[in-house]
């Protein structure tokens, strides 16, 4: 049995997977926080690299729309969808990939609603639920993480909306490689190596083809060919990465106090401090769980890192935040995905066992 190593700084683990650590035992994400507390950020040169490229999404666009933005009506969709049109002066198109009405918080239609009741224009694609599930269902069993496919989705439809539309310029959030430590690409704001992240593997949904799914079912899992990306001349930009209080807890605040709705259920049941992540639904509660049976860490390591960095917690308090609530979840939770996937507790949890990492944990 083998321990993880965890940041010197703060507590992000080893076993993230593409996470990189230095000689010190810093991972990056420290090391970036560092170079901005020491003042190395140029947040004058970053802002005229952005109003650069505002200048360029509006002379390359052959719409009437000047960019899209990527939305759920969550936190951080919200504060970007405000900073492209009220910050850099922007005309964006929002763009929304749903989940299913079965799977769907009431929370989510609302908060995207009250972010489109700000002055928004936004067009939303709401994929085959019966696709969508069976794709879930694969995903489980096969990855034992019943989003690979639909985060594929949710990636790709906005690149797919661009060409379509003719909006070459897309903003998508954070760099994840300045928040979690992930990196897949460069520390910038270019976001063209997204379809190399551990999320999106290349972008080839043709993994999932099955006796229940067919090519035609995948046209908006699939990550548009880089020909059809080059040919549109599309540009796709972390927005994140150009302003300079970006965080999940200040772009929850902001959105707060322009009507988002939160969750209210507790820690000890949701593994989430503050209910601010992922409103849309519920089922990432159940697959933070999973996650921590195969990484040996959830959703409370990424938000006490968070506050961490921003100096409004000791690594102390964090561990033990961690220790109290990562990984939890309410049976309530994992029953209702059994439901949905029509597959028994029992079966759900030998799934869990059997990607358990025997590295980290003892039984």
């Amino acid at each position: 049995m083998s321990a993880i190593k965890i940041c010197k700084g703060c507590l992000n683990p080893s076993t993230r997977p593409n996470v990189f650590f230095d000689e010190d035992g810093l991972c990056g994400v420290c090391k970036l926080h560092n170079d901005d507390s020491e003042g190395s950020i140029d947040w004058i040169k970053r802002k005229a690299e952005i109003d650069e490229i505002s200048r360029w999404g509006k002379a390359n666009s052959r719409s009437t729309y000047d960019c899209i933005v990527t939305v759920s009506g969550g936190k951080d969709s919200t504060r970007q969808a405000f900073f492209a049109r009220d910050e850099l002066g922007l005309n964006p198109l929002l763009v929304s990939a749903v989940y299913p009405p079965e799977e769907l918080h009431e929370r989510g239609p609302e908060n995207l609603a009250n972010l489109i009741s700000h002055g928004f224009d936004c067009i939303s694609v709401g994929l085959n639920p019966i696709i969508f599930k069976s794709l879930m269902k694969t995903c489980f069993h096969r990855y034992s993480n019943i989003f690979n496919a639909s985060e594929m989705a949710l990636y790709s439809i906005p690149i797919h909306a661009a060409i379509a539309h003719h909006i070459p310029l897309i903003f998508l959030g954070e760099n994840p490689a300045h928040t979690i430590g992930e990196k897949h690409g460069k520390l910038d704001g270019d976001a063209s190596q997204m379809r190399n992240s551990n999320t999106l593997l290349g972008g080839d949904a043709n993994i999932f083809l099955d006796e229940n799914v067919e090519l035609k079912d995948l046209h908006f899992y699939n990550y548009p060919k880089e020909d059809d990306i080059t040919a549109a001349k599309l540009r796709i930009v972390y927005l994140g990465y150009y302003i300079e209080d970006w965080s999940g807890w200040n772009n929850g605040e902001f959105s707060k106090a322009r009507g988002l709705k939160l969750r209210t259920d507790s820690p000890e049941n949701t593994g989430d401090l503050w209910g601010i992540s992922a409103l849309d639904e519920e089922f990432r509660l159940v697959n933070q769980q999973i996650k921590f049976a195969k990484y040996g860490f959830g959703h409370v390591t990424d938000q006490v890192m968070e506050r961490i960095h921003a100096g409004m917690m000791t690594r102390e308090e964090g561990v033990e935040l961690v220790k109290s609530y990562d990984g939890k979840c309410h049976i309530k939770y994992v029953q209702k995905l059994c439901s949905y996937l029509g597959i028994s507790k029992e079966d759900f949890f030998k799934v869990v066992e059997e990607a358990r990492n025997r590295d980290i944990w003892v039984k």
